[in-house]
C-alpha cells in the first residue's frame, strides 16, 4: 500500500518500503489491450478466388522437354514412362548436357502440392533451374458490361 496509518505522534516518518505497483499494472493493461487488438489485424485472413491465366502463351523451343507427373505419381519424360531415379539421367540425354534447358513441367489437377513439390525438388537437385509450369490456356473473361447487358429476346416476323 502506499499510505500508512501511523500509530505514534511526531515529527519522525518512518520510511516505507513498499513498492506502488498501481502505475505499473496500469501501464501493462494498456500494453494488453493494444496487443488484443492489433494482432487480429497482422493476419492475412482474405478468401479469394484466383482467377485463371489468359496471358499470351510464350514462344515455345523447337524440341520442348516435357515432364509429365501423372495422378498415380509416376513420371513420363516425353512419352516414355521413367523412374524417378532415372530422371536425371534421362534429363542429360535428352537436354544434350544443357542445364539451362527449359523443362515444361505438367501435372495431373488431382496430384498433390507436396507430390508436386518433391518432383521440382528432383529437376532442382539434377541441376535444371529453369522450369516452365504447364497449365490449360483460357479465354479472357467477357467484362463486366457485357455480362450484365440485357439479352434480347429474338424477334418472330
Amino acid at each position: 500500500m502506499a499510505g500508512g496509518i501511523r500509530e505514534q505522534s511526531g515529527d519522525d516518518l518512518v520510511e516505507n518500503h513498499e513498492i506502488n505497483v498501481t502505475p505499473f499494472i496500469d501501464v501493462m493493461l494498456v500494453l494488453m489491450i493494444i496487443f488484443m487488438v492489433a494482432a487480429p489485424l497482422a493476419t492475412v485472413d482474405v478468401n479469394v478466388d484466383l482467377p485463371a491465366s489468359s496471358a499470351a502463351p510464350a514462344k515455345r523451343p523447337d524440341e520442348p522437354i516435357y515432364l509429365t507427373l501423372k495422378q498415380d505419381l509416376s513420371l513420363s519424360l516425353g512419352n516414355d514412362v521413367i523412374s524417378r531415379e532415372g530422371l536425371p539421367g534421362a534429363l542429360e540425354r535428352l537436354a544434350k548436357g544443357n542445364k539451362d534447358a527449359r523443362i515444361f513441367l505438367r501435372a495431373d489437377k488431382s496430384v498433390g502440392y507436396g507430390d508436386f513439390m518433391t518432383v521440382m525438388n528432383l529437376l532442382r537437385d539434377a541441376g535444371y533451374l529453369k522450369i516452365a509450369l504447364v497449365g490449360l490456356e483460357t479465354m479472357p473473361q467477357a467484362t463486366f458490361s457485357e455480362t450484365t447487358a440485357p439479352a434480347q429476346a429474338p424477334s418472330t416476323p
